[in-house]
């Protein structure tokens, strides 16, 4: 295991290093001069000189790219032009309110999306598998912001039963904190529950076609059984595959639900620093989820291996 755990490490060296050039790459590859936007139209030369300086913009790019290389390898990822404190700090305020609706989003959706695809699965071209498709048909294809501003109207401001906007923190109480994100995860939640449904549901069928389930069926074993205990454990590995990228897709696809229910989130955080032209802080933070995406992979790679040990040895 710690031998896998090295090997995958040492293989996330070089995207990190290439996360870490686009994302220094993001500053010149957007129009317009990042001084001037900065400082402001009205400014005069010497001020835009002054930005252009204090920004580090006015050496080659070599020696930009070295120099943000430089400051990463030693913690730094920048300071924000508008809200006075480091990126780190920035981002480290608001990942709580992130993990939290990451975290409650998937824990609705793992166990609904399995349960859904391996019903479906299980009943093949039958009334159930065509509902259950046309479920998650539906919540992969309607807008998260649609349903988001539908939500508000019906359950915050007709019936009340949870806040339309603002985080409480967990620290404050369970209920409060859960009162707060529950509306936020399950509208985040429809398109993952859709997708895993579907993709629980083609690795099942892929399973189910295998020798040694006719096999456990000939003996007798019941079918929930069978499915329970051999199909969907063989099927594992393309549900942790899943499970991951609805996880990132969860952290990125949080700017939208963060907008609507104004929680003070990174993808708020994020919105933000565009309109306000934070450059420094856009960079950061895109470097920062860049790792943290490496990171969750590489979870996943481990999950692999425990889930399935045939990947041990491959």
């Amino acid at each position: 295991m710690i031998r896998i755990i090295a090997v995958k490490l040492l293989q996330a060296v070089p995207v990190i290093l290439i996360i870490s050039i686009l994302a220094f790459l993001l500053l010149s590859l957007l129009p317009g001069d990042p001084a001037v936007i900065i400082a402001g139209e009205q400014a005069s030369p010497a001020a835009i000189a002054h930005v252009r300086e204090q920004l580090g913009l006015d050496r080659p790019y070599v020696e930009q790219i070295a120099i943000w290389l430089f400051n990463l390898a030693h913690g730094n990822f920048g300071a924000s032009l508008i809200l006075n404190q480091s990126v780190l700090s920035a981002v480290g305020e608001r990942l709580p309110v992130t993990l939290s609706l990451a975290a409650l989003s998937l824990s609705f959706t793992i166990p609904t999306g399995v349960f859904l695809g391996s019903l479906a699965a299980c009943y093949r071209r039958r009334w159930i598998d065509a509902a259950v498709m046309t479920i998650a048909l539906l919540g992969v294809s309607v807008p998260a912001f649609w349903v988001a501003i539908l939500g508000v109207v019906l359950f915050s401001v007709r019936l009340g039963w949870v806040p339309s906007s603002g985080f409480v923190p967990l620290s404050k109480g369970i209920g409060p904190w859960f009162a707060s994100m529950v509306l936020p995860a399950l509208i985040l939640s429809l398109f993952q529950i859709g997708f895993l449904a579907r993709m629980t549901r083609a690795a099942m069928l892929d399973v189910l076609s295998q020798d040694y389930i006719r096999t456990a069926r000939a003996k007798g074993m019941s079918e929930w059984q069978t499915v329970g205990k051999h199909a969907l454990r063989n099927a594992l590995i393309m549900i942790i595959t899943t499970a991951g990228i609805l996880l990132s897709a969860a952290i990125g696809g949080s700017v939208i639900i963060e907008q609507v229910f104004a929680l003070p989130g990174i993808g708020r955080m994020v919105v933000q620093a565009i309109m306000a032209r934070d450059y420094p802080l856009v960079q950061g933070t895109m470097l920062i989820l860049g790792f943290a995406f490496v990171i969750i992979n590489l979870f996943a790679d481990v999950l692999y291996s425990l889930a399935d040990p045939r990947v041990r040895h491959e």
